[in-house]
């Protein structure tokens, strides 16, 4: 005798393989289910994936967290750091705090030098850093593929992309036009001169690859010397912010409230998530997408609903007879609810299986598919990786599994409230 439930029991039983109509909705359910698993299982593993390689990337070019100092009468603009030694000492004795980096950037045009042809201008970012303290705050001193940090004397490192796009390698000429150069020019004009400013000129000393495009097409680097006289900031000896690296940076928003405080209002602290945009927005996306993608979940779960409910009509009598020899509407219940259990239990189960599957040969359909169509599908030289990322987490798997089967036992409430429902006399005369 078994010792499963009676309400069990009686579920699996009317689960048993059949050549019926009712056998083949309730293999299309299990199916439905198994494909939205999947489709769910895939999209944020490569989410997942993606967002811990970007994170990488970022903290190893960014720093975790930065302080700059409010501008007076800008309500919310950022000024120059001009006390910031006293700031650094101060930011230094937090025990979190694990280095710290002065820090000059403001946007320049630069123009390339070349023996021939016309010359190429872009508008990069400038970033003046001190590379010894540098080297405590980012990874970005071991990024170099060519040249080095030899940033003194008006030397100059870019990113590859930039690189690329300009032609430029080591040893390269630079002329570099920044807002002191055009300030100049408008005082010129103010007392009736026409004195020209020529613009600076800077040696590639380096080439950087942080690994994403754009960090590499947008930033160039020089000391923080060059870049203070760059913006007109030498004398007073004044940077824009300091940069700060902690021990633990999912911590940073913690730290960064302490030294806030510290600090008092004068002064802004900001999370390297809230300076990155691009990480942000990853958030956002794998989150929205969790939400979009368990419809096809929901589609799957009226597939259960619609089972149930042709089952109920085709057991009508059963279901009479039961309730005629005692059954309660628990029980009743119970029963119909324990198929729509089995149902998107094994449905979980095969989309886990399918799902872990394709995320582990995900690579390899990626290249079957570039040969096939001939098209990239994941560019390395957008994205910065050679291979597609993905990062199978037991927490999205709990989150995945659990909302799954919370869908599926929901659309089975209905059918099995109404089977509970059913009056014994008038269930034994359906025909």
């Amino acid at each position: 005798m078994s010792k499963l439930p009676f309400e069990l029991l009686l579920a699996l039983r009317y689960l048993r393989p059949k050549r019926s109509f009712v056998s083949i909705i309730t293999l299309i359910s299990v199916l439905g289910v198994m494909l939205g698993v999947t489709v769910l299982i895939i999209v944020i593993s490569v989410m997942s994936g993606f967002d811990a390689e970007l994170r990488a990337k970022v903290l190893g070019f960014t720093s975790h967290l930065k302080i700059a100092q409010l501008a007076a009468g800008q309500p919310g603009g950022e000024g120059t750091l001009s006390n910031y030694d006293a700031v650094e000492k101060l930011v230094q004795r937090h025990p979190e705090v694990v280095g710290v980096a002065p820090n000059v950037f403001g946007q320049v045009l630069l123009e390339t030098q070349p023996v021939g042809g016309q010359a190429l201008l872009r508008a990069p970012f400038v970033r003046g850093i001190d590379p010894s303290a540098e080297g405590t705050v980012s990874q970005l001193t071991n990024n170099m593929i060519a040249g080095s940090w030899e940033v003194e004397r008006r030397g100059l490192v870019v990113g590859k992309r930039l690189a690329d796009d300009l032609g430029l390698e080591v040893g390269d000429k630079v002329l570099i036009l920044s807002e002191r150069h055009l300030r100049k020019m408008r005082e010129s004009e103010r007392h009736g001169k026409t004195t020209e400013i020529p613009p600076d000129e800077y040696e590639i000393r380096g080439i950087f690859d942080a690994g994403l495009y754009e960090f590499n097409s947008l930033f160039v680097f020089t000391s923080l010397e060059q870049a203070q006289m760059l913006f007109g900031l030498f004398d007073n000896d004044e940077i824009s912010n300091l940069t700060v690296a902690v021990r633990d940076p999912f911590r940073a928003a913690t730290v960064a409230r302490e030294l806030q405080n510290e600090l008092g209002p004068g002064y802004r602290v900001t999370t390297w998530m809230q300076d990155s945009p691009m990480m942000q927005a990853v958030a956002v996306e794998k989150n929205m997408m969790l939400y979009i993608l368990f419809f096809i979940v929901l589609v799957a779960a009226f597939g259960i609903t619609c089972t149930l409910i042709t089952f109920i009509m085709m057991k009508t009598r059963e279901i009479g007879l039961m309730k005629a020899l005692g059954a309660s509407r628990r029980q009743i219940m119970t029963v119909f609810l324990a198929q729509s259990l089995v149902v998107s239990g094994l449905g979980i189960l095969a989309g886990f299986g399918l799902g872990i599957l394709a995320i582990s040969y995900r690579n390899e359909f990626l290249e079957f598919m570039r040969r096939a169509t001939g098209a990239e599908l994941f560019p390395a030289e957008i994205y910065g990786f050679t291979q597609l990322p993905a990062l199978i987490m037991p927490v999205d798997l709990v989150v995945i599994g659990g909302g799954s089967l919370l869908i599926c036992l929901a659309a089975a409430i209905f059918p099995a409230w109404h089977a509970s429902r059913l009056n014994p006399v008038e269930a034994l005369r359906h025909e």
